[in-house]
């Protein structure tokens, strides 16, 4: 016999009359929500994010891993391969795979370290920057979406807060 979950209107549920399996909860109820795990939330949100970004990006060509990659040489011109890696958090062979194809639609261009020749920089093109800029514009139409309700103080407090739990994490 299959155990009824209780409600927190003392009801039964809908599935349950039925005698239909439990639904699992909406992204803002029980451990979806503020009952949740913050590291499950902030995962739930992320995925969440991404998805989106995939959808208004999906036009233009590019995923999400390249727009980080994009990003990252827009706003570090000459950054290796490997730190690009680090910066997007991608592996070193995702990278290699975004940034040869990048390279080949010539959004962006290699360039040697002028002391460390087998060490390839990485720069946009001016292809490279104006897929950049329409990308750009998509994923700030989804950023106001994320900060939408937010006054400019609770939006710092928590970019601060998130950008704290990178480098504490990070450092153990």
């Amino acid at each position: 016999m299959r155990q009824k979950t209780a409600r927190s209107d003392g009801g039964t549920a809908p599935h349950e009359i039925a005698g239909l399996p439990p639904r699992p909860p909406a992204p803002d109820e029980g451990k979806r929500g503020e009952q949740g795990y913050l590291g499950y939330l902030l995962r739930q949100a992320q995925a969440v994010v991404r998805l989106s970004m995939e959808r208004t990006l999906a036009d233009l060509g590019v995923t999400p891993p390249q727009f980080a990659v994009l990003t990252m040489l827009n706003a570090y011109p000459g950054l290796s391969g490997a730190d690009v890696a680090r910066l997007t958090f991608l592996t070193p062979q995702t990278v290699g795979v975004i940034i040869r194809n990048l390279e080949r639609d010539e959004a962006i261009r290699m360039t040697p370290h002028p002391v460390h020749g087998r060490i390839q920089q990485w720069t946009l093109t001016p292809h490279g920057a104006t897929l950049l800029k329409g990308c750009r514009q998509r994923v700030l139409a989804l950023e106001q979406r994320l900060s939408a309700g937010l006054d400019g103080k609770a939006e710092m407090t928590i970019r601060r807060w998130l950008a704290r739990i990178a480098a504490d994490m990070q450092e153990g």
